[in-house]
């Protein structure tokens, strides 16, 4: 399973005639992104867009990219018991 937070944000900060603040921006996601006033606050939004980008991504039948530098976990199925 993919976690939000396992997805690339690039956060930057906006012009004052931009309205001043921050812009986080998910590359691997088209068009999500959320804004904030502190680089924490939009860092704190973008994971909300992230998880409607893929809730909505989902309902349409969409693929859902996985993250650049995401890895499936490596499990051997073996079960090591202690003694």
């Amino acid at each position: 399973m993919i976690d939000m937070g396992d997805y690339e944000v690039r956060i930057s900060a906006l012009s004052k005639e931009d309205g001043g603040g921050f812009v986080a921006v998910v590359p691997e996601l088209p068009g999500c992104m959320s804004d904030g006033e502190t680089r924490q606050e939009a860092l704190s939004n973008v994971r909300d867009a992230i998880a409607s980008w893929i809730e909505t991504a989902e309902a349409l039948g969409r693929a859902v990219p996985a993250p650049r530098f995401y890895e499936e976990p490596k499990v051997s199925g073996n079960l090591a018991l202690q003694g």
